[in-house]
């Protein structure tokens, strides 16, 4: 089963086509660059280096969130126009999740976590022992000094990954000792870990029923409802 996957969560942005779990190409940037212009060159790159046209595709994946609004936006939009005009099914995947993936090969505890600003993380927790990845939270928002209770109470040493794992790192070295900040080079999400986990639930849809996941909402939705509130 050929996958085309595609995450755009975060400032980060990578396409991959895989066969089975097999990686046969991958497009990763991060470089702050803009998701709109630079996504779908990086769909044709990822497919002529897997040398395939969009009609030997059987199935799609992105990460659903959490993460930026518009970066989930414009990959859940991507992958609906894909799907829809292929007439093949679509699969969205936890971003947080799609971390855990980087760390497969590891009997490890993961946590997962992205700057939500204002001192708060998306986060959850994953314990990956012989290729298996078991959740032990699910996602969540949650201020960074809540997600360091959390942590305090599993007892061994937790692996902090995600491009909020250097702050949550900075906020909880000197309290915890049981943490340990990912290398840079597996601390991103990826597409391919969309790829792997799509396989892994198997739980593809219609495009028609792909939506994004906010764990709470906009900005600029919080504002209108303040201002609703206050008048």
């Amino acid at each position: 089963m050929k996958i085309l996957s595609i995450d755009s969560s975060a400032k980060t942005a990578s396409v991959c086509v895989t066969d089975g779990k097999t990686l046969l190409s991958e497009c990763f940037v991060n470089a702050g660059l803009t998701h709109s212009k630079t996504l779908m060159p990086m769909v044709d790159n990822a497919l002529n280096q897997a040398d395939l046209k969009i009609k030997d595709i059987d199935a799609f994946c992105v990460n659903v969130g959490p993460g930026s609004f518009t970066g989930i936006r414009i990959g859940v939009a991507a992958v609906k126009g894909l799907a829809l005009a292929s007439d093949k099914p679509c699969a969205g995947v936890s971003t947080l999740e799609a971390i855990a993936y980087n760390f497969i090969d590891e009997n490890v505890v993961v946590c997962a976590a992205m700057d939500a600003r204002c001192n708060q993380v998306y986060a959850a927790l994953f314990e990956i022992k012989n290729g298996v990845i078991n959740r032990i939270c699910d996602d969540y928002a949650v201020p960074i000094s809540e997600l360091e209770e959390e942590i305090k109470k599993i007892g061994k040493t937790v692996i902090l990954a995600g491009d909020g794992a250097e702050i949550c790192f900075n906020a909880m070295k000197e309290s915890l000792g049981n943490i340990r900040l990912s290398s840079e080079f597996r601390r991103y999400q990826r597409a391919y870990g969309a790829a792997l986990a799509s396989i892994n639930h198997n739980d593809f849809i219609d495009s028609s029923l792909l939506a994004p996941i906010y764990l709470r909402m906009p900005q600029a939705e919080r504002e209108l409802k303040l201002k609703k509130e206050n008048k």
